[in-house]
């Protein structure tokens, strides 16, 4: 079975076909800058340009940086505030004539890696940090996804947690090491008021992460996330069959 994983980012969104029993991209991904202003019609114009670019005709997933209940948009990060109350599932699915199911952005990174990634097979309490420009969360129980948490919006020395240990923090003045240091403060307090079993570390400075895995002091094991950056596209596929 297959279907079309597409990634709705700030910056750009991207698609491609995923073999669901692999968890593989079945060609190279394709990649349109979010429009501006990215409201939903014109985010919609784009996705409707990814399916015609791959001649889609199957079911599609699409993962969106906000809170969605039940197909329905509740929060907007980095996209246009008119998503906020927004039917995405049903508005989308009927402009493309197409089944579509619709899931946060870390939710799907989360469904990546537990199917095929450093979460498959692992039991009690996972959270999935996404690091990037912010901080998105996926957290599983015993395998089952607590949906929409937002553990990067948390307040945390004075702020919220993303602006303070985001990834984008190194590229502000702030050395990989100091940024390092600020992680590991923030998972010793998500180990206070949420502990984990394992945290999995996702988004793409995940590929640096033996350089910074000696800074890390947690109870929890602490493992780097399989997909990275791909996590989206394969965890919005995967959401079409039910797998949450």
């Amino acid at each position: 079975m297959e279907a079309l994983g597409v990634d709705v980012g700030g910056s750009g969104i991207k698609a491609a076909p995923v073999d669901l029993k692999t968890g593989k991209r079945l060609t190279k991904r394709k990649r349109i800058p979010t429009p501006r202003p990215s409201t939903p019609d014109a985010v919609y114009d784009v996705i409707a340009q990814l399916v015609e670019h791959f001649s889609w005709e199957g079911p599609i997933g699409c993962a969106l940086p906000a809170v969605v209940q039940a197909g329905t948009v509740l929060t907007a990060a980095n996209i246009d505030d008119s998503w906020i109350g927004h039917d995405a599932a049903t508005e989308l699915g009927e402009r493309l004539a197409k089944p579509v199911d619709v899931l946060n952005d870390a939710d799907a990174a989360g469904l990546a890696e537990k199917v095929f990634g450093a979460a498959r097979d692992l039991d009690g309490v996972v959270i999935l940090l996404t690091l990037g420009t912010g901080i998105g969360s996926a957290v599983f129980t015993d395998g089952v996804l607590v949906p929409n948490t937002e553990l990067g919006h948390l307040e945390f020395h004075g702020t919220s947690a993303e602006r303070y240990a985001a990834a984008r923090v190194i590229d502000k003045g702030v050395t990989q090491a100091e940024w390092a240091l600020r992680l590991n403060e923030f998972l010793q307090h998500l180990e206070r008021v949420l502990p984990p079993d394992v945290f999995i570390l996702g988004g793409g400075i995940s590929k640096n992460f033996d350089a910074y895995a000696n800074v890390l002091e947690t109870r929890a094991t602490v493992l780097p996330a399989r997909f990275r950056n791909r996590a989206g596209i394969v965890g919005a596929a995967l959401a079409t069959r039910g797998t949450r």
